[in-house]
């Protein structure tokens, strides 16, 4: 997906069913954000008229809330509770099926079909967050074939964000709150005077190939203004910060450190963190069989370091207390993910806090690990 350098276009609000039909013309199934059972979820759309209109949310460690507001706006929310990675790395996916036939074990080779998306609505830093998936599963030395499909085939539909939610914290990570690279097409949505519009950026071949068959004109100055002015107005309103200089080797040299407990003494190990972390890639395989018809399937399903058997080993449990699971999330995230993959782990959405039950904050668990460096 190579940058694609076009002078930026004006699709008018009441046009962009367009893009959508023109989405679907090339065989894609449109996910998108739905206001459904008092969150913003992505699920497939079939038009704007399924797009929450007039909703907007309230995030705070560990409490959110969708609020009616009966504006105009199609995009005025922060992150939704789950994040794309369902759709390109499934929370369950089967990985093949066996079945017993006349003494033999004949494998299943029959694919299932791959699905091609169109995802509307990703925000910047969960283009960060596919980036490091990217990372993780085709550009790690090692390619997994599910995931690397579902890529190929995605077409990502960026909006730049219109406001911070309370827990985020992009600004501090470098992944937003506007889209740099990573999209096909970039939205960013303006409702002023002179309309309804979104100013529409192109990224990619594919996104200027849909862009350039949509009626939308030539971006006006004022209107290129307009949008880095959201942005900048974002960027200056972020609910959380953390300060990252020096932060992987000073949590690297802390392993020891006494609020390690402090945190364990709130955590229920309920692994929501890691569900609707939007980088997280962890996984275990099951195998099931039936006597009955003979048959076999193998299972890879999400899975989460806060798992006690997720560690498990003849023996026992590498890590065998709260303590050392949150530690060991912590610390991957925001330390050793840097030496594995050359990043951090964390794009600052705030979905760990906002979704933790007990308001676990993951900027204030770095920074008071900071204020009292042992080392």
């Amino acid at each position: 997906m190579g940058a694609i350098v076009k002078k930026p276009r004006v699709l008018d609000a009441a046009a962009l069913g367009e893009l959508f039909e023109a989405l679907k013309a090339a065989g894609h199934t449109l996910i998108g954000p739905v206001p459904r059972d008092g969150a913003i979820q992505y699920q497939p759309i079939d038009g704007v008229a399924d797009l929450p209109a007039g909703w907007s949310d309230f995030q705070d460690k560990g409490r959110y809330r969708l609020n009616e507001t009966g504006e105009a706006s199609l995009f005025d929310y922060a992150s939704a509770p789950q994040s794309w990675k369902r759709y390109l790395h499934p929370p369950r996916l089967k990985l093949f099926s066996a079945r017993r036939e006349k003494g033999r074990i004949r494998f299943d080779d029959e694919a299932e079909p791959i699905p091609k998306y169109a995802f509307i609505g990703v925000r910047a830093c969960d283009l960060n967050a596919i980036a490091i998936q990217d990372r993780v599963f085709i550009g790690n030395g090692q390619i997994d074939p599910h995931y690397a499909a579902r890529r190929e085939r995605a077409f990502l539909v960026a909006v730049n964000c219109s406001r911070a939610g309370g827990t985020c914290f992009c600004t501090s990570m470098g992944t937003g709150p506007r889209a740099e690279t990573g999209y096909d097409i970039a939205l960013t949505e303006l409702i002023d005077d002179r309309g309804h519009r979104f100013l529409l950026e192109t990224g990619s071949d594919a996104g200027e190939s849909i862009a350039a068959g949509l009626d939308a004109a030539a971006a006006a100055p004022e209107d290129i203004d307009a949008a880095a002015a959201i942005s900048e107005r974002v960027a200056g309103n972020m609910g959380r910060s953390l300060d990252t200089e020096g932060l992987p080797e000073i949590l690297a040299k802390n392993l020891s450190h006494p609020h390690w407990d402090a945190v364990a003494e709130r955590c229920l190990a309920c692994s929501n963190c890691t569900m609707v972390c939007p980088s997280c890639f962890c996984t275990s395989v099951e195998d099931t069989t039936s006597l009955e018809d003979g048959t076999a399937e193998r299972w890879r399903d999400w899975d989460s370091c806060f798992s006690g058997r997720f560690s498990y080993v003849v023996g026992g449990q590498v890590r065998d207390s709260t303590r050392s699971r949150y530690r060991q999330w912590l610390t991957h995230k925001l330390s050793y993910w840097h030496e594995q993959f050359g990043s951090s782990g964390c794009v600052g959405c705030g979905r760990c806090i906002t979704w933790c039950p007990v308001g676990i904050d993951i900027t204030e668990e770095a920074a008071a690990i900071r204020a009292t460096d042992e080392a």
